[in-house]
């Protein structure tokens, strides 16, 4: 399994692409034993960008006890997930590594979610809210 990819796959999927590292450890896990066919599928999806580093080019910012996807991380993504056309070449552009961090002020406002997901999102988080406040009252 390729660690990079699937921290890309894995937030990509919460709507506003941030995850806590305690949702993202447990969804890496699940993905991590699901078997030989996530680990193929990553390896393939991370030998089409094999000088992959999601912190150094700006992929993933690291932000209040979580990761976060940036839209060039989603882009990114994008184009290792495209199929290939049979005329087009298979080397992808080269991308740059930050030069500067972003302020987490300066970020741009989160997309709207989805009201399905949003609705199963925001109840999972209720339910591990609640979990957690019974555990540090007992």
């Amino acid at each position: 399994m390729n660690f990079q990819v699937t921290v890309l796959k894995v937030l990509v999927s919460y709507p506003d692409g941030f995850a806590a590292m305690a949702d993202l450890k447990r969804d890496m896990a699940i993905l991590a034993t699901s078997g030989r066919d996530w680990a193929e599928r990553t390896k393939r999806l991370a030998a089409r960008l094999p000088d992959l580093d999601i912190f150094s080019q700006g992929l993933v910012e690291r932000m209040n006890g979580g990761w976060r996807i940036t839209d060039k991380g989603r882009s990114v993504l994008e184009i290792m997930e495209a199929r290939p056309a049979p005329a087009q070449a298979t080397e992808l552009p080269p991308i740059r590594a930050v030069e500067e961090s972003t302020p987490a002020t300066a970020l741009p406002p989160m997309p709207s979610i989805s009201p399905v997901r949003g609705k199963r999102e925001r109840r999972r988080r209720q339910r591990d809210t609640a979990r957690r406040r019974q555990a540090s009252a007992s």
